[in-house]
């Protein structure tokens, strides 16, 4: 079965060299109870070692069923030891807060990608277990480990039993009983090998070989070997290809990991979650504020043009305070809408302040005389009653519609259609309540008075100028055209001289407002997920130092899991799952967080929130990152541990 030739093995101990094995030559057959002894220092366990594919020899050759594994990489060497080899360690090696059950089928996550627990159960009955099935290992006697660690060596029908000083821990009652199990597997056809230093323990065994300073002293066998009825075959190990199937268990093992060790497993997400709360919520206050921004700038018409009147110059060409160089006509208006392609309307505005009164009740607000076109081009048709109309405008009739705040500061409930109120003295029928359109900044817009422009102008302001001509454009494409073309006619038609034609008009565009406004939150926005995103970072630099450590407390688990056959590829599969299910579920905590936290902004700030499906998907795509690439290299470094190194770590 077994058949080493000239094996050595060296240690480096600072600048002494240790020669474990020296020319070790050995035959083990199929079917044989063999006992290796020695004292301490004597290269047993070395042999024992070496045996099990958990370290290589230093020069020699090893054929396992005929096949030299020497030369095999490390993921072959796992794929034999989980296919040939059972093992049986002196300190038993069972996973903490882990059930019997679980223990026993882990090495099937590594041979057939699941963890079959009616086989488990079979083998705890088996080994005498079967009232332990849901205990942990520190609610079990020594005797009792030790059983569940033979069982969970027995899970995969290995050909091969290593024994690691399987009853050095044990009383006397738990070693007999631990050795009955050893001679009845050996009787069932198994191959067992013991590594002991006790003469009781050896005596139970067909073959004691003795080794003392790293040499075989001597090989006796006190029992006939009776082989197997079949002859052992080694099929051949080859690389399983990866499968999706695969990442479930990976996930749900690394679930299980994460959940034992829930303080631990808390405080590494805790970065990740506040991380991807600050991205939603920053993201979701930038969304906001722009869409507030849009809305009010909607309001005031986003294909809109706004023509005034500038100020004069006086000699030296200082501007004058005493007026200005020209007055606008809604003359003006009908030219432009007339003259000008690509002009929807026009509307010519006049406005100031005005005390109005109704009954006991006054309030200080603006009035707006306007014509019937404003309501379109400022989506301000009355949610209730009607606008004024152009035989209304032309006749200078006395009637007003208003906003909200001032219906709630004049009226207080009652319904102020049909109305007439005092407005500088001068009394207005109520015809129309404007729409709601809120505050922004320091203006508020549902505080306004819009009355004719004829009337207002004649009745209650005492102009004959309008103070702002608005052009509505067909689009935003066009406005810079049509607003060249504005500043060109009116300077004709009011024969402005060269000198003075800096001054002489000023004409807003709106959509290039907006367009600046959009921009400067864009990039606000874009400034706060940056900022919000560098916390996410400083998240993932916390899983990876809470890996880190987390490889280091778990040594020995990373080499018991090599032991019982996990590849290099399980290995960071499985650390790398989960940094993953940190992240996952740190984010799915942080978008939960940032819910609560724009609803608090909302209500206790006021501020504009709105949380789209994009920046939670993002969020939570980039959360999953952070988890594998921070998590990468502590997953990597666990990968690359050596299984006996790993199981020798204190």
């Amino acid at each position: 079965m077994i058949q080493l030739k000239r094996i050595t093995k060296t240690y480096a101990m600072g600048d002494t060299a240790v020669h474990a094995l020296k020319d070790v030559s050995l035959t083990i057959e199929a079917g044989d109870f063999i006992a290796i002894m020695g004292p301490s220092g004597s290269g047993k366990s070395t042999l024992m070692q070496i045996l099990g594919l958990l370290d290589r020899p230093g020069s020699g050759t090893y054929e396992l069923l005929g096949k030299e594994v020497g030369d095999l990489d490390e993921d072959s060497l796992a794929a034999l030891r989980r296919k040939v080899i059972g093992f049986i360690f002196q300190q038993f090696n069972l996973l903490p807060r882990t059930s019997a059950l679980r223990n026993v089928g882990l090495p099937l996550l590594y041979s057939e990608r699941k963890i079959d627990l009616e086989r488990s159960k079979h083998l705890l009955e088996k080994v005498g277990l079967g009232n332990r099935l849901d205990h942990q290992p520190n609610e079990m006697s020594g005797g009792q480990q030790q059983r569940v660690a033979i069982a969970r060596a027995l899970i995969n029908n290995p050909l091969l039993i290593l024994a690691d000083e399987p009853t050095g821990n044990l009383d006397s009652a738990s070693e007999s009983e631990i050795l009955n199990l050893l001679e009845e597997l050996n009787r069932d056809g198994i191959t067992v090998v013991v590594v002991t230093h006790e003469e009781e323990v050896g005596q139970r065994a067909n073959r004691i070989i003795r080794m003392r300073d790293g040499v075989i002293h001597s090989d006796e066998r006190s029992r006939a070997l009776t082989p197997p009825k079949t002859a052992p075959r080694l099929h051949e190990a080859t690389h399983e290809a990866f499968r999706f199937a695969f990442i479930f268990q990976y996930l749900k093992q690394g679930f299980d990991n994460l959940y034992a060790n829930k303080i631990r497993t808390g405080l590494s997400m805790l970065g990740i979650l506040i991380g991807v709360a600050a991205v939603v919520a920053m993201l979701a206050l930038g969304k906001g504020a722009r869409a507030a921004v849009e809305q009010q700038l909607s309001s005031l018409g986003s294909n809109l043009l706004t023509v005034r009147a500038g100020a004069s110059r006086g000699p030296g060409g200082a501007r004058s305070e005493s007026g200005s160089t020209t007055r606008l006509t809604p003359n003006d208006a009908r030219a432009i809408e007339t003259g000008i392609t690509n002009v929807k309307g026009t509307s010519s505005l006049v406005n100031g302040r005005v005390q109005v009164t109704f009954g006991g009740e006054n309030w200080n607000t603006s009035v707006i005389g306007a014509e019937p076109s404003y309501a379109r081009m400022h989506a301000a048709e009355p949610e209730r009653g009607r606008f004024f109309t152009e035989d209304e405008n032309q006749r200078r009739t006395r009637v007003a519609v208003i906003g909200a705040t001032v219906a709630k500061n004049l009226f207080a409930g009652r319904d102020p259609l049909g109305e007439v109120i005092k407005v500088n003295k001068v009394s207005f029928q109520v015809i129309g309540l404007l729409p709601e359109k809120g505050s922004g900044g320091f203006m508020d817009q549902d505080d306004r008075i819009i009355v004719p422009l004829g009337t207002a102008m004649r009745r209650l302001l005492g102009k004959n100028y309008v103070d702002a001509i608005e052009v509505e454009v067909t689009n935003t494409e066009v406005s810079g055209t049509v607003q060249d073309e504005t500043m060109d006619l009116m300077l004709s038609r009011h024969n402005v001289r060269e000198s003075a034609r800096e001054d002489a008009f000023n004409v807003m565009n709106m959509a290039e407002i907006q367009a600046a406004l959009s921009s400067s939150t864009k990039i606000i926005t874009l400034l706060l997920s940056i900022i919000a995103a560098i916390s996410l970072v400083v998240g993932g630099v916390g899983i990876m130092n809470i890996m880190l450590v987390s490889v280091t407390e778990r040594t020995r688990e990373i080499g018991l899991r090599k032991a019982i056959g996990g590849s290099r590829r399980d290995i960071l599969a499985q650390f790398l799952a989960e940094a993953v299910i940190i992240s996952m579920i740190g984010g799915t905590l942080g978008i939960g967080l940032a819910f609560i936290a724009t609803l608090a902004m909302s209500a206790f700030a006021g501020w504009a929130t709105s949380i789209s499906l994009a920046s939670v998907f993002y969020a939570f795509t980039f959360s999953a990152s952070v988890g594998i690439i921070f998590g990468f290299y502590p997953a990597r470094k666990a990968s690359l541990l050596q299984p006996i190194e790993a199981l020798r770590h204190d």
